[in-house]
């Protein structure tokens, strides 16, 4: 992974090498259990969403649920990062990351064993929200974790991560149908069998959070940390305004831009998880074919998430690629509404495109700050705001869909919402940083 890249996602980490050399380090094993940990989280941090998105008609028809109660069912997973996440920081800080991880996927377990068995639509919504909690902690934590075990390898542990939350999300799309079909047909079989790979998940982080090697070297983590990260009298004039005072977040157009970017990506990847299966097979697609078009869509991260991050950082303005990126979701949108069944695969593979703007959003949160503080500060504000912002999505497409009785209007929603978040992508790739509006 190429120096710059590194340095863009993990903007403090200059500094802090030869201090991290100093520190008391894990061992050599423990360090590969982090890794076998990290990916076998991020495989789980979206099953829960695309399996249901695969059996979305057998979960409606089963409980009875209404195309606008459905909405509600697939707003859940942005309020659940939202309303979760900005819990994760405070919790990393009183239990350590590891721990919370741990505990996020048992209640992804815990939550994925109990959803399919709830006879009512209310209890099956709590358990979804149990699962989503353990997501929004780890989604969140995961990061940091990264930047604490590998500060050397941020870029290619990001990647690594990304690419596996990318296959565990093509995996639940793909294969969640033909496991219902082999387990009898039950869609309550097939979404519970998520919950056995993420109790593997559970595994390595019981055994991390068992060590004292980490525990050591996590404390001095965090008594270093603000020696390491405050410039010395003779630091350069670059390091000294990094870290300068800034206004509130809030204040700057940059944040701002980025919170509506994220928002609107979130929003587009939220109603493709939980919808697109259901379009195909309104337009006469097989159940097993539609969630091999989401797998299609979704496992498009996969080598994206290493491409995207490497040509974004090495651009001062990222607007090209959002533009791009944004004109595959509009002619992948038109398809889904020309000739949903005649192009599916095209149209899968162009929106898959279109929802790699997720990487590309934390590559320009790495880049929007010059201090390590600055993008832990505009990370938290852009996600968490982010989350809020996508919420309406899912449950507008679901309202329309039931009173409308097609898909017209819905991919219409969907495609006039391109439009804002190309524009919002555009102000945020600017060149500039939150420190610089200060």
């Amino acid at each position: 992974m190429p120096d710059d890249e590194t340095k863009i996602l993990a903007p403090a980490a200059e500094p802090r090498v030869a201090a991290d050399a100093a520190r008391p380090q894990p061992a050599a094993w423990t360090v590969k259990l982090v890794m076998a940990g990290i990916v076998l989280a991020a495989v789980n941090l979206r099953p829960a969403i695309t399996s249901l998105g695969a059996l979305l008609e057998e979960v409606r028809d089963g409980l009875g649920m209404s195309g606008s109660v459905a909405g509600v069912l697939t707003s859940v997973p942005p309020l659940c990062f939202a309303v979760f996440g900005v819990m994760s920081p405070r919790l990393a800080r009183r239990f350590g990351p590891g721990a919370v991880v741990c505990a996020g996927m048992v209640a992804i377990t815990a939550g994925l064993v109990i959803r399919p068995f709830m006879s009512g639509t209310a209890g099956f919504l709590a358990a979804s929200a149990l699962a989503l909690m353990g997501i929004a902690v780890s989604n969140v934590l995961m990061p940091v974790i990264v930047k604490r075990y590998f500060p050397d390898r941020v870029g290619t542990m990001t990647g690594l991560y990304s690419m596996a939350l990318a296959l565990g999300t093509a995996l639940a799309a793909a294969l969640t149908v033909p496991l219902t079909d082999g387990l009898g047909g039950s869609w309550r079989l097939g979404l519970g069998v998520w919950a056995v790979l993420a109790a593997v998940a559970v595994l390595p982080w019981i055994a991390l959070i068992k060590d004292r090697s980490i525990t050591a070297a996590n404390a001095a983590t965090e008594a270093g940390a603000a020696a390491v990260e405050a410039p010395g009298a003779a630091g350069t004039a670059d390091a000294a305004r990094s870290q300068a005072p800034v206004r509130r977040i809030t204040s700057s157009r940059t944040a701002w831009a980025l919170a509506c970017f994220f928002g609107l990506q979130a929003t587009a990847a939220y109603i493709t998880m939980g919808w697109m299966p259901q379009i195909f097979r309104d337009a006469g697609v097989s159940a097993g074919t539609a969630g091999l078009l989401l797998a299609v869509t979704m496992v498009m991260g996969v080598p994206l998430a290493f491409v995207i991050p490497r040509l974004a950082s090495r651009m001062k303005n990222q607007g090209p690629i959002v533009v791009a990126l944004g004109a595959c979701g509009l002619v992948g949108y038109a398809g889904l509404y020309l000739a949903p069944s005649g192009g599916a695969w095209v149209w899968a593979l162009l929106l898959g495109i279109s929802n790699c703007s997720f990487p590309l959003a934390l590559t320009m949160i790495g880049m929007r700050s010059r201090s390590g503080a600055g993008v832990v500060r505009l990370s938290a504000f852009a996600q968490s705001t982010g989350y809020l912002i996508s919420i309406p999505g899912p449950l507008l497409v679901g309202v329309l869909y039931q009173h409308s009785g097609g898909w017209g209007l819905p991919i219409a929603l969907m495609a006039g919402l391109m439009v804002p978040q190309i524009a919002a992508g555009i102000l945020a790739g600017r060149d500039r940083t939150i420190e610089d509006e200060s």
